[in-house]
């Protein structure tokens, strides 16, 4: 069902009905169309626009804000930083993308004659996308898609309807042309004819492994490029030298922002067993004091989940958490109020080879282990089957030049949690997928890097 379902008391706001097959071939048409005409737009036109959209996501972030917090819950302050970073994401590559789109020299060509590189954009790109950044997660795809001239068709989750189509319209109100982005609301079954379609060039997917892995076999059949970013277990790694305060502090942001449900958030906090005692009673006193409740309050830090499957999933999870050994050091129910709120959790003693520690924990609930020294918090890091980002903890040099190297993931960042930003190239490895969005490499994703041999 698509339908915007209100997670903080669970009541259906507004239902959608699917395109009919008769609409879904005119809007491939359209695409198709778009892109054809739309070769001979130039990279400053296509900037300008973006510059535009940019403008209009400030002009309206709190009806957007709003917009998110009706259908998956994210807190009005958080919904507004969403809606900032769409419009710096925007203006980053509506200032860039010339530089990156640039022709290459390949000075060390063998033989008589020029070389070089040049960047032609591949056509229409399906973006699958997640519900708990709506806006965010398609601006990173669909700003460097669009600005190397490509087209964008959506399929966003199937509980944001009414973000995706906002998303249509603000590009369509930003001067962009009428096919070049496209919100297609289709049910989760018809994802697999619009990939099989000629008319489309690439796949995108922010989503599950499961479905990761089907759009992947689908769109190799094809033989159709993907990026595929697939969630994470990001390890919290905390050793000896660092600022116990402001580390515990960061932690508890880290594991809650977006209530948890992010998939480069904070999930296994591995600590070093001489300052293990004090980190976890400074974690512990940090979620003490989260404010949850309605994500329309302006005081209101973590607000529901963001639908009911999710607060099954989590739940699951805790229960085999605690079978498998781990401690609840604080919360591990349900939040005292109708929808799907939980309470923020803290978890400790869980073995780091049970079955449920080797899960995405996708909500508001930490796990913590404890490491004997630099060796064990690597192994700890390194002991799960994804590989999206990780943060160490340390003002030793030699620490932090050893995790960064052995640490397996897409991304380390130190003394820092680790976020998404418009120039860093985000992505990963092991299941947690392929490719990069973002920066430069984001923008090369999705184009044709074209050898041309000029003859002298």
């Amino acid at each position: 069902m698509i339908a915007t379902i209100n997670p903080v008391t669970g009541e259906t706001l507004r239902t959608f009905c699917p395109i009919s097959p008769g609409e879904l071939e005119g809007k491939l048409d359209l695409a198709a169309a778009a892109f054809r005409n739309g070769l001979a737009s130039t990279v400053a036109e296509r900037g300008a626009r973006l510059h535009q959209l940019a403008d209009l996501f400030e002009a309206e972030q709190d009806r957007l804000a709003r917009l998110m917090a009706l259908e998956m819950g994210k807190p009005l302050q958080e919904g507004l930083a969403e809606i900032g970073k769409c419009a710096e994401g925007c203006r980053y590559y509506a200032d860039h993308a010339a530089a990156f789109l640039a022709e290459m020299p390949l000075p060390d060509a063998a033989g008589k004659g020029r070389a070089h590189v040049r960047f032609d954009p591949l056509g229409a790109v399906l973006a699958i996308m997640p519900w708990n950044f709506p806006f965010w997660q398609v601006i990173r795809f669909a700003a460097p898609a669009l600005m190397a001239g490509n087209v964008g068709l959506l399929k966003h989750a199937n509980n944001v309807p009414q973000c995706a189509i906002a998303l249509e319209e603000l590009f369509l109100r930003a001067g962009f042309p009428e096919g070049a982005f496209q919100n297609l609301l289709i049910e989760t079954e018809t994802v697999a004819q619009v990939i099989d379609d000629p008319r489309v060039a690439a796949v995108t997917l922010t989503g599950s492994l499961a479905a990761g892995s089907e759009v992947a076999a689908r769109a190799g059949k094809a033989i159709k490029r993907t990026v595929l970013e697939l969630g994470g277990s990001d390890p919290f790694v905390v050793l000896p030298s660092a600022d116990l305060v402001a580390t515990a502090q960061k932690a508890v942001k880290a594991r809650t922002l977006n209530g948890g449900q992010s998939c480069i958030a904070a999930k296994r906090f591995i600590v070093h067993a001489a300052v293990y005692d004090e980190f976890e009673y400074r974690m512990v006193e940090g979620f003490k004091r989260l404010r949850v409740g309605d994500p329309l309050l302006p005081e209101t830090e973590i607000g529901p989940l963001a639908h009911g499957r999710a607060f099954a999933t989590l739940e699951r999870q805790v229960r085999e958490a605690v079978s498998a050994g781990g401690k609840v050091l604080i919360g591990g129910k349900q939040k005292g109020m109708i929808g799907f709120f939980y309470e923020p959790t803290v978890i400790a003693g869980l073995s780091s080879g049970a079955p449920v520690a080797q899960e995405e924990f996708f909500g508001p609930v930490a796990l913590l282990f404890k490491a004997r020294d630099l060796d064990e918090a690597i192994a700890l890091a390194n002991r799960t089957p994804f590989g999206l980002g990780a943060s160490v903890w340390t003002r030793d040099q030699l620490e932090q030049r050893r995790c960064i190297a052995e640490i397996e993931a897409g991304q380390v960042f130190v003394n820092e949690i680790v976020a998404s930003q418009p120039a860093l190239p985000f992505g990963g490895i092991k299941r947690s997928g392929y490719g990069r969005e973002l920066g430069v490499f984001g923008i090369h994703e999705f184009v044709n890097a074209k050898t041309v041999w000029i003859a002298e």
